[in-house]
Formats: C-alpha cells, structure tokens, sequence
C-alpha cells in the first residue's frame, strides 16, 4: 500500500449493537456461559440511525455496524436505512444472510466466526462467501486475543480463540479474497487505557489493504500515534473514551475537524 493512496490515518465511526440498544462494552467480558459478567460503560438514549445521520451529515465514511449477539437485526436495518450504502455490518455474516445485508444497505459485509467452524479456519467457506459478495464488498474481522508473544483471531463475539495467528502470512491469505481488514483488541477494548501499540506497529508492517482498528483509543493524540506506529496504513476506531457514547475523554467535534483537514 502506497502512502500516494494512504496518506495518514482516518477516524472510522462504528455502532455497537447489543439486545436492539446501541452500547460500549467492555469487550473482553462478554460471555454467553457467565452474561452476569458483562460490563456495560454506555447505553445509548438514542437509537441506531440516529448515530447513522450523524456519521452521514459530517461524511464519515468507513464506518461499522457490529451486532454483538441476537437481538439486534431491526436496529441494524434501522441504521443501514438512515445512510444506505456507506456502512459495514458484522456479527453472524455466513454465506446464507450476507446478500441480505447488502440488500438492505450495507455497503460491505463483516465476517469472522463463520470461517472458522470450531475454531478451525477454512479457506473453503472464506472462498465461497467472497464469491458470493465479491472480494470488494468483503471485510475479514481479524479481532484478536493475545496469547503469549502471539495474536490469535477470536471469534463468537471475542469469547473464543481459533487457530489462526494475526502475522504477516495469514493476512496475506487472507487479503486475496476480502478489501478489507477490522480488527478489535479484544483485551483493550472498552478499556480507555491506551491501544495496544505492538500490534498497531505490526499491522502497519503487514497489511497491504485498509484496515481499521479498534480498543482502548483514549485521546486525540491516538490518531496520531497509529498514524506514526503504522505509517498512514491502519485507521482508528473511538468509543468508549468519545462524548457520544457518554465519555469525557474525545470530543465527536474534534474527530469532525480532523477529518476536515
């Protein structure tokens, strides 16, 4: 990827959907074995196209819809519907339901956990689903869990580690049949401690197509930081710490004006 067509890191919008209302979770506590665990740091007053208008009357583009478990199909139609065509969507996309999504908005579709049947990955049903959509309108989450030195691809909203290592090789295969990479640090997410730099760092070494990442963007002074650690290649996702979802670290206003320079 050339820094002619990437020249710095952009701000990406997401929305977070869970039971129908959009929240911040604490992503390294959802849990369908223990769901008392879960921490929630934000539940929106607002619903989802609300934040779908918003991202599009300030043209944010690049932005993601992630449906963290059942429950959330109508308010994920809901936001498509407000900006038609101009956000992703994620969170139980297989072969049979992803040309429904983009039938109902969405101008790419986000998949993780049905390529990777019991945790094992498979180069087969990633072949089908981009045949299917076309490798333009797909993005592969690689979200991930640390595991020792290593990343491991989490799927099953994070819950479950599979066997295939975030690194240069993987994404390489990986990035023959998609357009796009997403990819959560499952242990920062929702935390506002801080991004997992290391991984940034490598992320900027081994994608060659856009990739946004997500967890633990604190300040405004982040977009900077993953813009030096990844030289422009790696995007950046707020939530948590962002006035909108009820923090008091980012301004919405101030990512607005980034934007616009």
């Amino acid at each position: 990827m050339s820094s002619a067509t990437r020249r710095h890191t952009h701000f990406r919008p997401c929305i977070d959907l869970h039971k129908g209302e959009v929240k911040q979770i604490v992503g390294g506590t959802l849990s369908e074995a223990e769901p008392c665990n879960l921490k929630t740091n934000f539940v929106a007053s607002h619903s989802s196209a609300y934040y779908a208008e918003l991202y599009k009357k300030h043209g944010l583009e690049g932005g993601h819809i992630i449906k963290l478990g059942d429950g959330n199909d109508e308010a994920a139609k809901e936001a498509l519907h407000a900006w038609p065509g101009h956000l992703q969507i994620g969170g139980g996309v297989t072969d049979r339901n992803c040309q429904e999504w983009l039938s109902a908005g969405a101008s790419k579709v986000i998949v993780t956990s049905y390529l990777f049947p019991d945790g094992i990955f498979s180069l087969q049903r990633l072949q089908v689903i981009s045949s299917l959509v076309g490798k333009d309108r797909l993005v592969v989450d690689v979200s991930c869990r640390k595991r020792g030195e290593k990343w491991l691809i989490a799927m099953n909203k994070w819950q479950k580690t599979t066997d295939m290592e975030v690194c240069k090789e993987s994404l390489e295969l990986l990035s023959g049949y998609c357009s796009e990479f997403l990819i959560h640090a499952a242990e920062v997410e929702g935390l506002c401690q801080g991004i997992d730099e290391s991984l940034v760092a490598k992320l900027g070494e081994w994608v060659t197509i856009p990739t946004t990442y997500a967890g633990g963007a604190r300040s405004l002074s982040d977009l900077g930081t993953v813009n030096n650690l990844s030289d422009g290649r790696v995007d950046l996702t707020f939530g948590s710490s962002l006035d909108i979802f009820g923090g008091t670290l980012v301004q919405f206003s101030d990512l607005v004006k980034y934007e616009a320079l």
